[in-house]
Protein backbone atom coordinates (compact mmCIF):
# COMPACT_ATOMS: atom_id res chain seq x y z
CA UNK A 1 0.00 0.00 0.00
CA UNK A 2 2.81 2.29 1.02
CA UNK A 3 4.30 1.83 -2.63
CA UNK A 4 0.92 2.12 -4.17
CA UNK A 5 0.72 5.57 -2.42
CA UNK A 6 4.36 6.57 -3.59
CA UNK A 7 3.55 5.68 -7.17
CA UNK A 8 0.46 7.45 -7.31
CA UNK A 9 2.43 11.08 -5.97
CA UNK A 10 4.38 10.27 -8.81
CA UNK A 11 2.09 9.87 -11.48
CA UNK A 12 0.59 12.94 -10.24
CA UNK A 13 2.93 14.92 -10.38
CA UNK A 14 4.47 13.73 -13.93
CA UNK A 15 0.66 14.78 -15.08
CA UNK A 16 0.65 18.31 -13.74
CA UNK A 17 3.71 19.27 -13.89
CA UNK A 18 5.45 19.78 -9.96
CA UNK A 19 7.99 21.94 -9.67
CA UNK A 20 9.78 20.56 -6.67
CA UNK A 21 13.23 20.32 -7.80
CA UNK A 22 15.36 23.01 -6.82
CA UNK A 23 17.76 22.73 -8.94
CA UNK A 24 15.87 22.89 -11.84
CA UNK A 25 15.82 26.41 -13.36
CA UNK A 26 12.08 27.98 -12.63
CA UNK A 27 10.70 31.06 -15.11
CA UNK A 28 6.92 30.69 -13.01
CA UNK A 29 5.60 34.45 -12.96
CA UNK A 30 5.58 35.88 -9.32
CA UNK A 31 2.28 38.74 -9.15
CA UNK A 32 2.20 41.57 -6.82
CA UNK A 33 -0.58 43.94 -6.65
CA UNK A 34 0.06 47.94 -5.09
CA UNK A 35 -3.29 49.39 -4.13
CA UNK A 36 -2.26 52.98 -5.63
CA UNK A 37 -3.76 56.23 -3.51
CA UNK A 38 -2.49 60.31 -2.92
CA UNK A 39 -2.69 60.08 0.36
CA UNK A 40 0.01 57.40 0.16
CA UNK A 41 2.74 59.72 -1.46
CA UNK A 42 5.34 61.81 0.18
CA UNK A 43 3.99 63.93 1.22
CA UNK A 44 0.13 63.02 0.63
CA UNK A 45 -1.29 65.20 -2.78
CA UNK A 46 -3.45 68.31 -1.81
CA UNK A 47 -4.17 69.62 -4.77
CA UNK A 48 -6.77 68.74 -7.78
CA UNK A 49 -5.73 64.95 -7.96
CA UNK A 50 -6.00 64.45 -4.08
CA UNK A 51 -8.55 62.46 -4.96
CA UNK A 52 -6.91 60.23 -7.99
CA UNK A 53 -6.45 55.96 -7.31
CA UNK A 54 -5.63 52.61 -8.74
CA UNK A 55 -4.27 49.68 -8.87
CA UNK A 56 -1.01 47.98 -10.45
CA UNK A 57 -0.33 43.87 -11.10
CA UNK A 58 3.00 43.57 -11.35
CA UNK A 59 4.03 40.12 -12.44
CA UNK A 60 7.57 39.34 -12.44
CA UNK A 61 9.09 36.26 -14.29
CA UNK A 62 12.54 35.55 -13.37
CA UNK A 63 15.14 32.98 -14.90
CA UNK A 64 17.38 30.81 -12.58
CA UNK A 65 20.83 28.90 -13.08
CA UNK A 66 20.88 25.55 -11.50
CA UNK A 67 22.11 26.93 -8.32
CA UNK A 68 18.71 28.87 -7.64
CA UNK A 69 20.71 31.98 -8.73
CA UNK A 70 18.62 34.77 -11.12
CA UNK A 71 20.16 34.95 -13.83
CA UNK A 72 17.45 37.42 -15.67
CA UNK A 73 14.08 39.40 -14.75
CA UNK A 74 11.27 40.81 -16.46
CA UNK A 75 8.45 42.52 -15.40
CA UNK A 76 5.12 43.00 -16.38
CA UNK A 77 2.56 45.67 -15.71
CA UNK A 78 -1.05 46.07 -15.71
CA UNK A 79 -2.35 49.55 -14.91
CA UNK A 80 -5.26 51.09 -13.98
CA UNK A 81 -6.11 54.50 -12.78
CA UNK A 82 -9.31 56.81 -11.29
CA UNK A 83 -9.92 60.03 -9.76
CA UNK A 84 -8.04 62.56 -11.81
CA UNK A 85 -9.48 65.62 -13.18
CA UNK A 86 -10.52 65.17 -16.79
CA UNK A 87 -7.84 65.65 -19.03
CA UNK A 88 -4.82 64.73 -16.32
CA UNK A 89 -1.55 63.34 -18.43
CA UNK A 90 0.45 60.59 -17.13
CA UNK A 91 4.02 61.25 -17.45
CA UNK A 92 6.31 58.20 -16.27
CA UNK A 93 5.86 55.38 -13.56
CA UNK A 94 8.49 53.07 -11.97
CA UNK A 95 9.08 50.63 -8.74
CA UNK A 96 11.35 52.63 -6.45
CA UNK A 97 13.27 51.24 -3.13
CA UNK A 98 11.78 51.87 0.04
CA UNK A 99 9.68 51.55 2.68
CA UNK A 100 6.13 53.27 3.55
CA UNK A 101 6.74 56.71 4.36
CA UNK A 102 10.21 57.38 2.56
CA UNK A 103 11.07 58.29 -1.24
CA UNK A 104 13.39 55.83 -2.68
CA UNK A 105 15.77 55.56 -5.95
CA UNK A 106 14.35 54.13 -9.28
CA UNK A 107 14.66 50.73 -9.50
CA UNK A 108 12.16 49.24 -12.10
CA UNK A 109 11.48 52.08 -14.83
CA UNK A 110 8.19 50.94 -17.11
CA UNK A 111 9.35 52.93 -20.08
CA UNK A 112 6.20 54.85 -20.12
CA UNK A 113 7.05 58.45 -21.82
CA UNK A 114 5.30 62.02 -21.30
CA UNK A 115 2.10 62.32 -23.78
CA UNK A 116 1.92 58.18 -23.52
CA UNK A 117 -1.30 58.36 -21.67
CA UNK A 118 -3.82 61.27 -20.96
CA UNK A 119 -6.85 60.54 -18.82
CA UNK A 120 -9.88 61.97 -21.11
CA UNK A 121 -12.16 61.58 -18.36
CA UNK A 122 -10.45 61.76 -15.06
CA UNK A 123 -9.86 57.41 -15.77
CA UNK A 124 -7.63 55.36 -17.63
CA UNK A 125 -5.24 52.26 -17.76
CA UNK A 126 -1.54 51.36 -19.66
CA UNK A 127 0.37 48.18 -19.65
CA UNK A 128 3.94 47.75 -19.98
CA UNK A 129 5.29 43.94 -20.64
CA UNK A 130 8.70 42.68 -21.34
CA UNK A 131 10.46 45.42 -18.74
CA UNK A 132 14.16 43.94 -18.10
CA UNK A 133 15.43 44.34 -14.09
CA UNK A 134 18.68 43.51 -12.85
CA UNK A 135 18.41 40.41 -11.12
CA UNK A 136 19.96 41.27 -8.00
CA UNK A 137 16.98 43.74 -7.70
CA UNK A 138 14.48 40.93 -9.11
CA UNK A 139 15.85 38.90 -5.82
CA UNK A 140 15.38 41.63 -3.27
CA UNK A 141 11.78 42.36 -4.53
CA UNK A 142 10.92 38.45 -3.83
CA UNK A 143 13.11 38.85 -0.30
CA UNK A 144 10.82 41.81 1.02
CA UNK A 145 8.24 42.92 -1.34
CA UNK A 146 6.96 45.36 0.79
CA UNK A 147 10.16 47.61 0.73
CA UNK A 148 8.91 48.67 -2.54
CA UNK A 149 6.35 50.69 -4.06
CA UNK A 150 5.38 51.89 -7.53
CA UNK A 151 3.90 54.98 -7.80
CA UNK A 152 2.91 56.80 -11.20
CA UNK A 153 3.79 60.84 -12.01
CA UNK A 154 1.30 63.22 -13.70
CA UNK A 155 2.42 66.48 -15.13
CA UNK A 156 0.50 68.02 -12.38
CA UNK A 157 2.42 66.37 -9.59
CA UNK A 158 6.28 65.21 -11.05
CA UNK A 159 7.29 64.03 -7.68
CA UNK A 160 4.62 61.60 -7.56
CA UNK A 161 0.86 61.40 -7.85
CA UNK A 162 -0.44 57.46 -6.66
CA UNK A 163 1.60 55.77 -4.82
CA UNK A 164 1.48 52.07 -3.15
CA UNK A 165 3.91 49.34 -1.46
CA UNK A 166 3.99 46.01 -3.48
CA UNK A 167 2.12 43.25 -2.29
CA UNK A 168 2.82 39.41 -2.80
CA UNK A 169 -0.48 37.57 -4.33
Amino acid sequence: MKYLRYALILLACASIGCDDNPNDPSDTPVTFTAALSSAQEVPPIANAEAGASGMATIRLTVTRDSSQTITAATVDFEVTMTGFPAGAAITIAHIHEAPAGQDGGIVVNTGLASGQVTLTNGAGSFTRNGVSAQPDVAQRILDNPGNFYFNVHSVLNPGGVIRAQLVRQ
